[in-house]
């Protein structure tokens, strides 16, 4: 008897889904799942993420996208999370991807990631009487963190006040940053973090 594969939402196959930045190989996990949903039982350890689901990782990002810097520029109090509209979201946002680019919808999610991970980011510390910058290289950790961070708050700023559906706000800033695209909010973020850095060398 063939044994059945496990396919994500009960239509891709993850397994065919291939990380080529050798350094976050290791930390975004393909793991196949038919939901990629844990319900926090990854929460108490903070190296448990790497055993979440890279899908859910997002879904999670999109429930609440974070802070911009130092200043409240994106309030937590929009976003109240209903888990089960965020997936149906995120499955038809999979749905126009595949259709749009005839693509693995995930394979197009770990090539945003990619795309619109830090290599280096600046370190503010105090020196004396003043604070110095100085550009460090990012580790692969919090590169996938704030890969994924800066994919919800380019999905939320798209999204914010539009016409457009989230399903398809979710699949442009991916297909976007896939591409290395400027438009993408996550690829111009890493753009002007990176420059800055390279200043502060």
């Amino acid at each position: 008897m063939k044994k059945q594969k496990i396919l994500l939402f009960n239509r891709w196959d993850l397994s065919e889904v291939k990380v080529e930045d050798a350094g976050m190989k290791k930390y975004i996990n393909l793991r196949p799942v038919l939901i990629p949903r844990t319900a926090g039982r990854m929460g108490p350890t903070q190296l448990n993420k790497m055993k979440m689901n890279v899908v859910e990782r997002l879904v999670n990002k999109l429930m609440v996208p974070g802070h911009r810097g130092k200043k409240h520029k994106i309030t937590s109090g929009r976003f109240p999370g209903n888990t089960i509209k965020l997936y149906k979201h995120m499955e038809e946002a999979f749905d126009i991807i595949e259709k749009k680019t005839k693509q693995n919808p995930v394979q197009v999610l770990v090539k945003a990631i990619e795309n619109s991970a830090l290599l280096e980011e600046i370190a503010s510390y105090r020196l004396g009487g003043i604070i110095a910058r100085k550009a460090v290289i990012t580790s692969p950790q919090r590169r996938i963190d704030l890969a994924l961070r800066h994919l919800a708050q380019g999905i939320y700023r798209a999204d914010f006040k539009s016409r457009k559906t989230l399903a398809q706000s979710i699949a442009d800033e991916l297909i976007a940053a896939s591409k290395n695209d400027s438009k993408s909010f996550a690829i111009s973020e890493r753009q002007r973090i990176e420059k800055e850095a390279e200043g502060a060398r």
